[in-house]
C-alpha cells in the first residue's frame, strides 16, 4: 500500500531546502567584499582606481590601474610635511614613486597582498634641500567582512636611503592595521594606520644606530571606474 506524503510536509521540506540553499549562498559570499580594495592584499581585478589619502604625515594622490587578476600597477604623488613619518621632523617635501601591487593567496576570507612603491623623494629646509630614495615594501593581509567591510592588518618596512654628505640609509619598521568602507561598488572611504621605530645611519634622521618613533595615519577615499 503506497503512502502520500502530505502536501505541507512537502512544502516545509521544499522551504527548509531553499533556507539552506540562501544561508550557503550568503556564506559562499560572505567576505568577498566588492571585488576590489587598495589597501588590503586584494587588488582591483581590472579596472582602473583614482585614490586620495590625507593625515600624518601628508597628503597623497594615487592612480592604479589593474593590469591582471593578481597584480596592479601606477603612481603616486605624495607632498608631506612629516618627514617620512617621524613625528619629531616637520619639514615640507615632495615623492614621486611607481606603485605596484601583487596579490599572493585569496581565499572567501582572508587575502594577502605584497606592495612596492620605489621612487625619489625631495625635502626642502631652509639652507639644502635633502635628496633621498624610498624603496617601501609592505605585506598586508586583508580580511573582507561581509560585502561593505574590509579590514586589514600589516608589516610597511618603508627603507629609504639620503644621498650625499652625511647621508645613510634608514629603515623603518612599522606595524598596524586599517578599514576600508564602501559605499557602493565604485567608491571607498578608509582609515589606515602604521606605526613602529626608524632605524638609520643619518645622523639629522634617525641617529647612528638610535631609533625614533614613526607614525602614519590617513584617511583616505578611493574612486574605481
Amino acid at each position: 500500500m503506497k503512502r502520500c506524503v502530505p502536501s505541507g510536509v512537502l512544502m516545509g521540506l521544499l522551504l527548509v531546502s531553499s533556507a539552506a540553499v540562501a544561508q550557503e549562498e550568503a556564506g559562499a559570499s560572505y567576505g568577498r567584499g566588492q571585488g576590489w580594495s587598495m589597501l588590503s592584499g586584494q587588488t582591483l581585478g581590472q579596472g582602473t582606481a583614482l585614490s586620495g589619502q590625507v593625515g600624518w604625515p601628508g597628503v597623497s594622490l594615487g592612480l592604479l590601474h589593474g593590469a591582471t587578476s593578481r597584480f596592479d600597477i601606477g603612481g603616486k604623488l605624495t607632498f608631506n610635511y612629516g618627514r617620512e613619518g617621524l613625528i619629531t621632523s616637520v619639514v615640507p617635501g615632495l615623492k614621486l614613486q611607481a606603485w605596484m601591487r601583487l596579490m599572493l593567496l585569496q581565499t572567501s576570507r582572508v587575502n594577502l597582498g605584497l606592495s612596492f612603491a620605489p621612487g625619489p623623494f625631495f625635502y626642502f629646509y631652509e639652507r639644502f634641500t635633502d635628496v633621498g630614495l624610498s624603496l617601501p615594501i609592505s605585506l598586508t593581509l586583508g580580511i573582507p567582512v561581509g560585502s561593505a567591510l574590509m579590514l586589514n592588518a600589516g608589516m610597511d618596512i618603508p627603507f629609504y636611503v639620503i644621498f650625499g654628505t652625511g647621508g645613510g640609509v634608514v629603515v623603518p619598521i612599522l606595524l598596524g592595521g586599517g578599514l576600508e568602507y564602501f559605499i557602493d561598488r565604485s567608491l571607498a572611504v578608509s582609515f589606515n594606520v602604521r606605526m613602529g621605530p626608524s632605524v638609520g645611519s643619518y645622523a639629522g634622521v634617525a641617529g647612528r644606530g638610535d631609533a625614533r618613533f614613526t607614525l602614519e595615519a590617513l584617511l583616505g577615499v578611493a574612486y574605481k571606474f
